[in-house]
């Protein structure tokens, strides 16, 4: 059992008349107040971000207030603690000061002096709170732009998302592309969430065969089918307490979506053979490839299941609609390779930016780190075939043509390329190209481009 949020002061004191008046002009100050008479087992149900401060007797039978002092701050250093002392105990109160306490208060103490050591001692300790808060929020964030690489604003508004939804209970549906990071942002919400000690299972519906699937996913008891020789423990019931990570959950049959519903709704699993309810405490992360509203109205998902996970959806972006990120990732993970392979770091071309940022990317990220693994190796930038636009290539391929039409071909890329990337203004995007900016205006007349194609703020206001 621990202590509401809701109360402010713990107030210990074993004697009762002494309790009953400190606790009465509390009271009276609206402080919501604890009394107890003695201080064993305080510490276990005070959670370590408790918002209150702790007021007691040092001289009590079994633990006093000096021992309570310690255990406390065992638990929470910053947690305040303020000792009352008898008459004569300077001494123990200055042995209370160095070992970590608030305040002390030398009885007979006016009203007035509790209250407003109380009252600086809350204030204290909102201003704790506060400050872990923030450090947190920051920690979060930079631990998600580390493992989702990226400033585009899609990645920006998906990072905001997940921390929103981390804290809370629901179950998340992830929808993108094979290759885009699905199960790197179900870790995420699970390591940023309250279960993040518990376990993470992540499991591939569509790797799995149709019939092992239930035994995977629910387990199963002694023959409940042919070869159950012992009892098996599922997927869902292994990642209690934890997050369980449903990829591919498209391919799932009807039946099997029938349990899962059943589990979403209820919590409880029911191994194969057997008749017991097994509660949950779990968090069901479900990822998905199709459009699973087509895939219901087509019958080949339950709507039921569907709007069930559909109430806290994350898209996740294509790497295609995430423009200079392609490169930062790209950079990033050829950086990582060299480092893996013990050599020296490359760094990208202006042509191989060019043919980077015009590749459509139909693998994503699992794509692209293919890619930049190739280059850290020092291997030909060799794009795949299968891209719907049709770009393969190296820094001498870029694109096909006689020498006229490549050269026209390869300035326009490389200007595109630049164009990407964040210039504060067309003086800036002239000068990265080495050009005039009477120049650099001619040229994107030619090629059709524009400054605010690059998502700059800037304008041609300054071009002449």
């Amino acid at each position: 059992m621990t202590i509401d949020n809701r109360i402010q002061v713990v107030l210990i004191d074993d004697d009762p008349h002494l309790r009953q008046a400190l606790s009465q002009t509390l009271d009276l100050a609206g402080l919501k107040i604890l009394p107890l008479a003695e201080a064993k087992g305080l510490a276990a149900q005070l959670e370590r971000d408790w918002p209150g401060v702790v007021v007691s007797d040092i001289r009590m039978p079994g633990m006093d207030g000096l021992e309570l002092l310690t255990e406390l701050h065992a638990q929470d250093p910053e947690l305040p603690v303020l000792l009352i002392t008898g008459h004569g105990d300077v001494p123990l109160a200055v042995q209370a000061m160095r070992a970590g306490a608030y305040d002390f208060l030398e009885k007979p103490f006016a009203s007035d002096a509790l209250l407003d050591s109380v009252r600086r001692a809350l204030a204290l300790r909102r201003l704790v709170l506060d400050n872990r808060s923030l450090r947190l929020a920051l920690s979060d964030r930079n631990e998600l732009s580390t493992r989702l690489v990226g400033q585009s604003a899609p990645m920006l508004r998906l990072r905001e998302q997940i921390g929103a939804l981390a804290a809370t209970k629901a179950d998340v549906l992830i929808l993108g592309e094979t290759g885009a990071g699905k199960e790197v942002v179900a870790r995420a919400l699970h390591d940023l969430s309250n279960r993040r000690n518990g376990p993470f299972v992540a499991i591939n519906a569509g790797a799995l065969a149709e019939s092992v699937v239930e035994s995977e996913l629910f387990g199963h008891e002694p023959g409940a089918f042919t070869g159950a020789q012992k009892r098996r423990i599922g997927k869902f019931e292994f990642a209690n307490g934890g997050t369980l990570f449903l990829d591919e959950i498209e391919s799932m049959s009807l039946d099997v979506q029938v349990k899962l519903l059943r589990l979403l709704q209820e919590r409880v699993v029911e191994r194969l053979g057997g008749n017991q309810l097994i509660p949950l405490d779990i968090r069901i992360i479900a990822a998905t490839k199709e459009d699973l509203r087509q895939s219901a109205d087509q019958g080949r998902f339950r709507a039921d299941l569907y709007y069930r996970l559909n109430v806290a959806p994350l898209r996740i972006p294509p790497l295609r609609e995430r423009g200079e990120d392609a490169l930062m990732l790209f950079q990033h993970f050829a950086d990582e390779a060299s480092d893996r392979h013990g050599l020296p770091p490359h760094e990208l071309q202006p042509g191989q930016r060019a043919l980077l940022l015009r590749h459509n990317w139909p693998g994503n990220v699992r794509e692209l780190q293919n890619a930049a693994e190739r280059f850290a190796l020092g291997l030909e930038l060799a794009l795949d075939n299968s891209a719907p636009d049709g770009i393969t290539g190296t820094t001498t391929d870029v694109v096909s043509g006689g020498l006229s039409e490549q050269v026209e071909n390869f300035e326009k890329s490389l200007i595109a390329a630049e164009l990407a990337r964040s210039h504060s203004s067309v003086r800036s995007l002239a000068e990265a190209l080495g050009i005039p900016r009477k120049t650099l205006h001619d040229k994107l007349r030619k090629h059709g481009l524009n400054f605010a194609d690059g998502g700059a703020s800037g304008h041609h206001d300054d071009l002449e």
